[in-house]
């Protein structure tokens, strides 16, 4: 990936990846990655900087391998799909501000969103806790599902459990409560749940607190890694009390020689780890029968709303998350890529390990299509990995068209949330301990744009409006700067909408993509791009 794209004015402070994210994205960075960027000019970081004194052309190059880069978007020259009953095939009704961009999910109970967008699950990490009102207050302003991920109870140091089960979440209620005051119906407050949760009685907490304001989730896996998920903790104490909580901690807190070592300065950190799943079970029908039970339990105590995360294993473990949650009834599937990002993930193992987004996303609508041709409902797909752009968000519902319903977007949702604090913290010092903000001044790639929230944020707005003059000083600046960069994502993805002329999103479909290399079609089955349409083009040339 090119490191700077002077057209836009961006740069990467680190080495890019291939979503367009430095591979370490930090919460104090001041800037500036069309992500960053976007989260305050918005819709504006669609078109070429310094309009008026400048032409701009892209490269346009063929590009090797196989990834979502090797995929072109399909324009065409006639016609409108998907126009809402108020709208007729008028040039006046067919622009792209007209292109619906709400999706909808579930098997029964439909869950309706703004956008085809949800979070990758924040757990226990601290940039989630941290940053949490940002994020949530955010999507509920956007009106997309947020996920709350594993091992939010287990990490609270003021949970209170009575013989293994949770009574009380402080953390857990926070997080939740932060979401459901904004929402407004469309979106959703997701609960993740892995080993540890199941055994704290997580889901009997929630559904005797929330009901049906909450839609839980089991876990399988994700891009990330392929072992459960992790913390750093610099505290020893911290650490002894994740080891009494049933965790596993390394190096162990309790051995003398580790505590030793601490107070050398020889180990100045921990890592907790959360457990594997499954592993009494040696044959997939044991994992369904496992899984089954775990759906049966969770309906019994009162949910209405069941999802399933799984990560980038192999082709035997995608089958039967697709084919489990199918015949389980589940409302979404969420299928992470390798290339996806997390904290505290070992980096070897998230270069290393697992199918890429790509692959494993084509593999799932080839999964999906027998399920459908088999007579099956099939269960809503949700696909993350490395997906931060627009024009990702169009490939990927294009590519797994039409099961998939939403895109998960994990670092790429958090950058606003950082800028935001920051922006925060520098304007208003009182605030930024509150806000988690890391600047003690603007920096110039800020001040460039404003001095002040109101100048800063292309949304601030937009939002105002929504919520009202008296309410924004509740609005934490990250929820702004969210909307700002949703905003980008949402008119970006309806320009291309419109170029494909698909106004709704239950309209794209497969041929709105074309590979550019043969290799791409080879693993997508997406036909090369001179080859698409071809036989239509002679039927016109000898007609």
């Amino acid at each position: 990936m090119e490191k700077t794209k002077d057209v836009l004015g961006t740069v990467n402070r680190g080495n890019p990846a291939q979503s367009g994210l430095c591979t370490l994205c930090r919460a104090d960075c001041a800037g500036k990655c069309e992500s960053w960027l976007s989260s305050i000019k918005g819709r504006k970081l669609l078109y070429p900087r310094d309009f008026g004194l400048i032409t701009a052309g892209s490269s346009n190059e063929c590009k090797t391998g196989v990834s979502y880069d090797t995929l072109r978007i399909q324009g065409y020259n006639y016609g409108a799909h998907g126009l809402t009953q108020e709208l007729s095939t008028s040039e006046d009704d067919c622009i792209f501000p007209n292109v619906n961009t709400e999706s909808v999910f579930g098997n029964t109970i439909k869950t309706k969103c703004r956008m085809p967008l949800m979070t990758g699950a924040l757990g226990s990490t601290f940039i989630a806790a941290k940053y949490w009102e940002s994020f949530a207050i955010g999507a509920a302003l956007v009106g997309i599902p947020i996920v709350i991920g594993e091992n939010v109870v287990g990490v609270d140091r003021n949970s209170l459990l009575e013989k293994g089960n949770i009574t009380d979440s402080p953390e857990l209620n926070r997080r939740i409560d932060c979401y459901l005051r904004y929402h407004d119906g469309y979106g959703a407050i997701i609960v993740q749940m892995n080993v540890e949760d199941a055994r704290n009685g997580v889901a009997q907490y929630i559904i005797d607190k929330y009901g049906d304001n909450v839609v839980i989730e089991l876990k399988w896996g994700q891009g990330a890694k392929d072992i459960g998920g992790e913390i750093q903790v610099k505290d020893i104490d911290y650490a002894l009390f994740l080891k009494n909580r049933g965790y596993i901690v390394d190096p162990d807190p309790t051995k003398p020689e580790v505590q030793e070592a601490f107070n050398a300065g020889a180990i100045q950190s921990f890592a907790r780890h959360s457990r594997l799943g499954y592993t009494n079970l040696s044959s997939a029908d044991q994992v369904k029968e496992n899984f089954m039970n775990a759906v049966a339990y969770l309906r019994k105590i009162g949910f209405k709303r069941i999802t399933l995360k799984t990560g980038a294993y192999g082709m035997e473990a995608l089958a039967m998350a697709m084919k489990y949650s199918t015949e389980a009834k589940l409302d979404l599937l969420t299928i992470d890529g390798a290339g996806g990002g997390t904290g505290m993930s070992p980096w070897n193992m998230m270069d290393h390990w697992g199918v890429p987004s790509i692959l494993l996303h084509t593999k799932a609508y080839e999964y999906a299509k027998v399920l459908a041709d088999a007579g099956h409902k099939v269960v809503d797909l949700a696909f993350g990995g490395g997906l931060v752009r627009e024009d990702h968000m169009f490939k990927a519902l294009a590519l797994g068209a039409p099961f998939v319903k939403l895109i998960c977007m994990g670092r790429g949702l958090m950058i606003p949330g950082f800028l935001g604090s920051n922006i925060e913290g520098a304007l208003h010092p009182e605030r930024r301990a509150k806000v988690s903000g890391n600047w003690e001044k603007l920096p110039n790639s800020v001040l460039e744009h404003g001095k002040t929230a109101t100048e800063i944020f292309a949304g601030y707005h937009d939002v105002q409006k929504k919520v009202g003059k008296d309410e924004m000083k509740n609005i934490p600046y990250g929820a702004i700067a969210m909307w700002t960069y949703s905003d980008k994502l949402q008119a970006g993805l309806q320009q291309f909408m419109a170029g494909a002329r698909k106004f709704s999103i239950s309209d794209i479909a497969r041929d709105d993509i074309a590979s550019v290399n043969r290799e791409t079609e080879r693993e997508t089955t997406i036909p090369f791009i001179t080859d698409a349409q071809n036989e239509r083009a002679y039927a016109i040339l000898k007609g």
